[in-house]
């Protein structure tokens, strides 16, 4: 990830994005320009059929009258349309762009067609974010990589006539870029790097931020009768672990955040074992607590004026010998049994006594778990949107709203006694999975929901938005780290 500059000029020669709005308008230096070259810019958007629709893009090159070398042209929309959202999206078009024209720097002219709702320190910042967010790239074990497909882009600046305010706004979203690329990574990682003792490691590596971290074993998870995230893990020679992490920077005694991740490293099933293709991908199982983890970084970089407390559950998923049976029946920590019908469904065993944990030795004001849980939700909303289901409605309302402020989104799902009914179960006091293929995020999130007592609570299925197989504006192919900016967002707006 690279890291952006504030400038009040651009350099003659560096190649430059200029953000155009609806109907090919051209802000102040591109109309200078464009009369430099003799309406060259204003000619060669008309051959193209290029009017400025947000997420076009057009580069030229070799204008007349033009020293710098490219000139990539970045629409933005309608003026009264743009938000911090969609000029993050610009800047990530204009460094993609960038990058497929092989440059090795670029400079992004922080200046609309027309006055907006935004500050120019704003527009400067959040361009440098998408920016700076769509230039990740997890090339850790890459030896053998042609120069020609290596990246060239090696600088960024953004030209604003405001830097030194710019760089100040930017500093937070900085800290909050760095949590999100330490995020992809932890997804990223192959599971022979990233298990349960290594991942809370990479959480204790966090202290030096200020965020206190709390690692429990196998042992201390027995002795607070943790039997449906133990058990999950029990087929594993990996030790399965609990981490906590707290961040207190908002008043002395005032109740947390608190947010929970689902941590299972690799998920092969277990007994009830996945079929081979793609199963690789499971490595992103954890992916969850990686959002959780990432947040509670990016709040802890930025001395957030909050108390937030995450709490992940690491476990991997394997069928050995001691592995756990469809049919067992497993004690959680707050005493209700559960008969295990499907190892495969094993995430919502993790999650049980993460929560019923988290609720009892916290008492959050509210709590979000995370969690790539169901593929059903996949199949329900598909993947450019999480599902999101909550016992309060104002919460559910704020979550959503981060989300379309985000880019993060979320849908609302139906909870309800009629779903809580199909996980009744006849030796135990519920199974984990219902009977049949009907509403499988749905009894997955009911399955939750016994835990939580009467806290305010949202869950997020993320299944579907975690991992992604194509770039998008501000996202490569691979991890997208959903969830950090959504979380982010709704804690700094209702909590601090």
């Amino acid at each position: 990830m690279l890291s952006s500059h504030f400038r009040a000029a651009p350099s003659p020669s560096h190649p430059l994005a200029l953000l155009v709005g609806s109907g090919a308008a051209l802000g102040a230096t591109g109309k200078a320009l464009d009369k430099t070259s003799g309406g060259a810019i204003t000619r060669a958007m008309g051959h193209a059929g290029f009017k400025g629709n947000a997420g076009k893009t057009l580069t030229l090159i070799g204008l007349p009258g033009i020293t710098h070398s490219h000139l990539i042209l970045v629409g933005v929309g309608e003026g009264k349309k743009i938000t911090r959202k969609s000029l993050e999206e610009a800047g990530g078009h204009a460094v993609a762009t960038a990058q497929g024209a092989r440059v090795k720097q670029l400079d992004i002219v922080a200046e609309l067609p027309a006055a907006g709702k935004l500050t120019a320190a704003e527009l400067a910042a959040h361009l440098a974010f998408g920016a700076e967010l769509r230039t990740y790239r997890f090339d850790k074990y890459r030896t053998t990589e042609k120069p020609e497909d290596k990246p060239t882009l090696g600088a960024l600046t953004m030209v604003t006539a405001k830097p030194e305010a710019a760089k100040k706004t930017y500093t937070p979203l900085r800290a909050l870029a760095e949590a999100i690329a330490h995020t992809r990574d932890l997804v990223t990682e192959p599971a022979n790097i990233i298990y349960p003792k290594s991942l809370a490691a990479e959480c204790k590596k966090l202290e030096h931020l200020g965020l206190k971290v709390e690692v429990l074993g196998e042992a201390a998870m027995k002795k607070l009768g943790m039997g449906a995230l133990l058990g999950v893990g029990q087929g594993s020679a990996q030790e399965s672990h609990l981490v906590v992490l707290e961040w207190r920077g908002g008043k002395k005694g005032e109740k947390p955040v608190a947010l929970v991740g689902k941590g299972v490293t690799f998920d092969t099933g277990g007994i009830s074992i996945k079929p081979s293709g793609g199963m690789e991908e499971m490595k992103w199982d954890m992916a969850g607590s990686a959002a959780v983890i990432g947040t509670l970084r990016a709040l802890a970089a930025r001395k957030a004026k909050v108390n937030v407390v995450g709490v992940v559950g690491l476990v991997e998923n394997m069928p050995g010998a001691e592995a756990q049976r469809p049919g067992d029946v497993v004690t959680s920590m707050s005493g209700q049994t559960i008969e295990v019908l499907n190892t495969d469904a094993e995430g919502r065993l993790v999650l049980a006594d993460a929560l019923h944990y988290t609720v009892t030795r916290f008492q959050p004001k509210v709590v979000v778990d995370l969690a790539t849980l169901t593929g059903a939700i996949i199949v329900a909303i598909g993947s450019s949107r999480a599902g999101l289901y909550a016992n309060n409605d104002r919460l559910a309302e704020r979550l959503y709203e981060a989300g379309e402020a985000t880019g993060e989104r979320l849908w609302r799902m139906p909870l309800g006694e009629d779903y809580d009914a199909m996980i009744n179960c006849d030796i135990a006091d519920m199974k984990n999975i219902s009977d049949g293929r009907e509403a499988g995020s749905v009894t997955a999130a009911q399955f939750l929901q016994r835990f939580i007592g009467k806290t305010d609570w949202a869950h997020l299925d993320i299944a579907g938005t975690a991992w992604s197989k194509k770039p998008g504006a501000i996202t490569p192919r691979g991890a997208t780290a959903f969830g950090v900016r959504l979380l982010h967002d709704w804690i700094a707006k209702h909590y601090e």
